[in-house]
């Protein structure tokens, strides 16, 4: 496949689950990716990490470069090693960074993400919970399974969609290659990767 590349498989999301399931209604208190992206009006997201605000001056959010972690991100200390450890991992600088929370029935509509952030950078989903994300890029398709980590092509016209019944929750972030290189050939594609301890990072 072009569009997609499985990194890793067989992660431990349970932990990541039950930090999210402890922040009640957490999804609900960020309406910014239904209010302002049309294309993402159906899903939910609680941000990690996103634009530094006084980084942005006179250009567009797609074209500003900064981030930082969001105030409410404390509140996810073992998605916030996770994130760490996967950049050092796969050796990328991490960038922005949300969960996101597709319910049964909805989608994302077809789109690409544009702007010079994402030219440089490459875009990883890793499937906390899921009957069977499906997803297009391009003229690829795919289904991700519980505990896997992957790569897709963000430069394709993509979509997704959950046709299962029960919510489809994501952490997807950016990782921007320090060498220049796509990061989906480093690290160690398939092996078991066991939650990292919150508490040294």
């Amino acid at each position: 496949m072009k569009y997609f590349r499985l990194v890793r498989e067989r992660i431990d999301t349970a932990p990541l689950l039950a930090e999210i399931a402890a922040n009640t209604g957490a999804f609900e208190a960020h309406r910014g990716r239904q209010e302002k992206v049309t294309v993402q009006r159906e899903a939910l997201a609680i941000p990690l990490r996103g634009v530094r605000a006084s980084a942005i001056g006179e250009r567009q959010r797609r074209d500003v470069h900064e981030t930082r972690w969001t105030s409410g991100s404390p509140q996810y200390p073992l998605a916030r090693a996770f994130l760490k450890s996967i950049a050092r991992d796969l050796d990328g600088e991490l960038s922005r960074a949300k969960i996101v929370c597709l319910p049964p029935g909805h989608r994302v509509y077809p789109h690409i993400d544009r702007g010079e952030y994402y030219r440089l950078r490459d875009r990883y989903h890793l499937v906390l919970k899921s009957s069977g994300s499906w997803m297009r890029a391009g003229d690829e398709e795919v289904r991700m399974r519980n505990g896997e980590l992957w790569w897709f092509d963000n430069d394709q016209l993509h979509e997704a969609r959950n046709d299962g019944d029960d919510d489809r929750i994501h952490l997807i972030f950016d990782l921007r290659p320090r060498d220049g290189a796509a990061l989906v050939t480093a690290g160690a594609a398939g092996r078991d990767l066991p939650m990292p301890d919150a508490r040294a990072h």
